[in-house]
């Protein structure tokens, strides 16, 4: 085993890179570590995009500065976190950066201290922190770790030995930390996320061959779409973005050929992203010299997709537009929504923009902040309509500088009720206390499918069962989605209730869904049902009452 010393930043973007290779092979272990038993246990998924964001940025070019390459990552997090998990994991790598600000090299001691910065970060991040999560996975660990390298302050193998035990023992207890986990007899799967980075780390740090191809990527980085945003640019030092393929790679050409190329792109520019292997190599840079680039290209292999652009004239082009932007409006929309027929309603509503996502999919905080860059609006309401979305939306909002308000909004029902609230003649603040308080008058039901066997409260769920969510908790089981949505119904309505709206999702046909609308008029006549197509996926309806 390598004896590791110190970590440069070399070291740390192979550490970070292992360590979502490392997820993405364990993703659906930690998917099915979801304490419902619904189709839509998403954790390791979200955690797994967001570390894949912050490979992308780690390696956009050859950080050997350890802090520049902390700052790096924990940017990309940022940007691509989904998730609450995603969110919580893009703070520990915020508060890592922040510890390692102007640090070359990192000691055992320095990356112990940083760990404990980040749990520090992830903690302040979350309104109501519970132990039992991701977040006292990350706290043990870190108290641990500075207690391991304290004592052995050059010794990085046993810190990383004392990180993982330290993390599978606390991770054991987080069964008997929150009842929900206990009853479901798993640990928490943010927790299980954070110990395959962590495993990543430590194999990459011991020297262990890793295996890239689960991030897609040869050695040294994931390949994958690359966003350049040149507008987001504060600064523009090099002029030309240059973008090309290099195929039919020269027959002697080696990995090592394709590193050494890297690292003359650096000299000549920045933004550098070199990915591929000697089937293909994508390349991306910001120079004020692209023939050189081209030249260098030519000595691996045959370019093709050649792409310059003047970003200079680009940015003037942007400013002379913006100049002649009409002045913002008072008020602007975001929602969070999945299915044309909730996109379509919210539309129509006067939501200005829709963001795609939800119970399957949670949007990135890039998603988001992009969403409400492209509203020319003073104020800016957004509707997460997820409860797994709801603190990306809190730090997309951040990242603004107009008046973002995020309403909490755990569904889409809620959401469409707060967007029915909103007024244009009211404040900002009184428009949020009413459609806070219409979206919070919903209650809602859900049905869907299970996806595994598991004990919930006083259930017994069989995997393929039909399950109804009750105000987001599980509360019956059926083989039938009729019987499970009547059942829903006598359990929500009550006598001060005016209103019934059924969506039904993309595996309902219209006339099962207008028959049950129908129904249920007959059971509560003093209510007035809707019914109207949401197209959600994997959810048979979704109902609500006001």
């Amino acid at each position: 085993m390598i004896q590791v010393q110190q970590i440069d930043g070399l070291l740390l973007r192979e550490m970070i890179v292992a360590g979502a290779a490392h997820l993405e092979k364990n993703r659906e272990k930690v998917d099915a570590l979801n304490v419902f038993p619904v189709p839509d246990g998403d954790t390791g998924t979200n955690m797994s995009l967001t570390m894949m964001s912050a490979s992308r940025e780690i390696s956009s070019k050859e950080f050997t500065h350890a802090g520049q390459a902390a700052d790096a990552a924990a940017k990309g997090a940022l940007r691509g976190a989904r998730g609450n998990s995603g969110v919580i994991l893009s703070q520990l790598f915020r508060g890592f950066a922040k510890a390692l600000d102007g640090v070359e090299k990192i000691t055992p001691v320095q990356f112990a201290k940083a760990l404990k910065s980040g749990a520090d970060m992830a903690y302040k991040a979350v309104m109501k922190p519970k132990e039992g999560t991701i977040l006292t996975v990350a706290r043990v660990i870190a108290d641990e770790a500075i207690k391991q390298a304290e004592a052995a302050p050059e010794d990085f193998d046993a810190l990383m030995t004392t990180v993982l035990k330290s993390g599978e023992a606390i991770l054991a207890k987080t069964t008997d930390m929150l009842p929900a986990l206990k009853q479901a007899g798993v640990v928490d799967a943010g927790g299980r996320g954070l110990l395959h980075i962590y495993a990543g780390y430590a194999a990459a740090l011991g020297g262990e061959h890793i295996d890239f191809s689960a991030v897609g990527g040869g050695s040294s980085a994931p390949v994958a779409d690359f966003v350049d945003d040149h507008d987001a640019m504060e600064e523009i030092k090099f002029a030309y973005c240059t973008e090309f393929l290099i195929q039919n790679l020269r027959m002697d050409a080696k990995m090592s050929d394709i590193a050494t190329f890297r690292r003359h792109l650096n000299r000549i520019g920045d933004c550098v992203l070199v990915v591929g292997d000697l089937s293909l190599v994508k390349v991306h840079v910001h120079t004020n010299d692209p023939g050189k680039a081209l030249q260098y290209g030519l000595g691996l292999g045959e370019l093709v997709n050649l792409k310059i652009e003047n970003m200079v004239e680009q940015r003037r082009e942007n400013l002379a537009r913006k100049a002649k932007e009409t002045p913002p409006k008072e008020y602007g929309m975001v929602s969070v929504a999945q299915g044309e027929g909730f996109a379509q309603i919210l539309k129509d509503l006067g939501v200005d923009v829709i963001v795609e996502g939800g119970q399957t999919m949670n949007p990135a905080i890039e998603d988001l902040e992009k969403a409400i860059s492209s509203i020319n609006a003073k104020n800016i309401f957004v509707l997460p309509n997820n409860g797994n979305v709801i603190l990306a939306a809190q730090q997309a909002a951040t990242l603004s500088d107009k008046n973002v308000i995020v309403l909490p909004t755990k569904n889409v029902a809620m959401g469409i009720a707060a967007v029915v609230a909103f007024q244009p003649d009211l404040s900002p603040e009184d428009n949020q206390v009413n459609m806070d308080e219409a979206a919070q008058r919903v209650r809602t039901g859900m049905i869907t499918y299970a996806v595994r066997d598991s004990e919930f409260e006083d259930l017994h769920i069989t995997e393929g069962d039909i399950i109804g969510l009750h105000n987001g908790r599980v509360t019956m089981r059926s083989q039938d989605v009729h019987e499970v949505a009547i059942n829903l119904m006598e359990l929500m309505v009550t006598e001060d209730d005016s209103l019934i709206t059924v969506y039904y999702g993309a595996d309902t046909k219209k006339e099962d869904a207008e028959a049950l609308s129908e129904e249920i008029a007959d059971m509560f006549p003093d209510c007035d049902v809707e019914v109207h197509s949401g197209g959600q996926p994997l959810y048979y309806y979704l109902l609500s009452v006001e």
